[in-house]
């Protein structure tokens, strides 16, 4: 398939995305960037400048919205995708009249307590919609520990155990490999490859 056959394919697609910090923003712009047609991005956080070592976002955004942020940028690099930025705060209530339409959601929140419900709200309400999770990307190094495994309609990119810590914080380099593996796997959603089963 040539790449003018994935990005008109891509173009009828909705993905869904939920948080817009180190692996949503990443994300999103790698999604973009291949032609995805609409991408929801909800956020409630503004951009600080803690968030630049491994958001997609410049220092002129600190104090933006993160939607409005991620939003303009994404325009920047493909003003053909449609972006609805929703700047609430997700809950069990809204998760699904948010995401309504979306083809595939990524989950990419910080907090464990975030994703947890995130993932029991969309196992519960859209159980037949593909969830891309991140899970396991602090640090740095340990490359060949991060991977992809589906388990049901739930796909976890990440090394499923590196815990965000003071000694042990995101940066660009794994945020950015685990974002662009969600990103690829939501591609081989979308465009019919199988995954592995780990």
């Amino acid at each position: 398939m040539t790449f003018d056959e994935i990005a008109t394919l891509l173009s009828t697609r909705k993905v869904g995305i939920a948080g817009c910090g180190g692996l949503g923003s990443n994300c999103a712009v790698a999604l973009a960037r291949v032609g995805i047609g609409t991408l929801v991005v909800a956020d409630f956080d503004i951009v600080s400048f803690s968030n630049l070592n491994r958001q997609y976002y410049f220092i002129d955004q600190v104090g933006m919205k993160k939607v409005d942020a991620l939003s303009a940028n994404i325009l920047r690099i493909n003003p053909a995708v449609n972006v609805i930025g929703r700047d609430l705060k997700l809950t069990p209530g809204n998760i699904p009249g948010v995401f309504a339409g979306c083809g595939v959601i990524v989950e990419a929140f910080d907090l464990a307590g975030q994703k947890e419900m995130f993932i029991e709200t969309i196992l519960e309400t859209m159980p037949g919609i593909p969830l891309v999770v991140g899970l396991g990307m602090a640090g740095w190094g340990m490359n060949n520990d991060i991977r992809c495994r589906r388990a049901g309609n739930i796909y976890i990119c990440g090394d499923e155990v590196s815990e965000i810590g003071p000694d042990l914080p995101p940066i660009a380099p794994r945020v950015g490999m685990v974002a662009n593996m969600q990103a690829n796997v939501v591609l081989e959603i979308l465009l019919g490859s199988e995954i592995i089963e780990n």
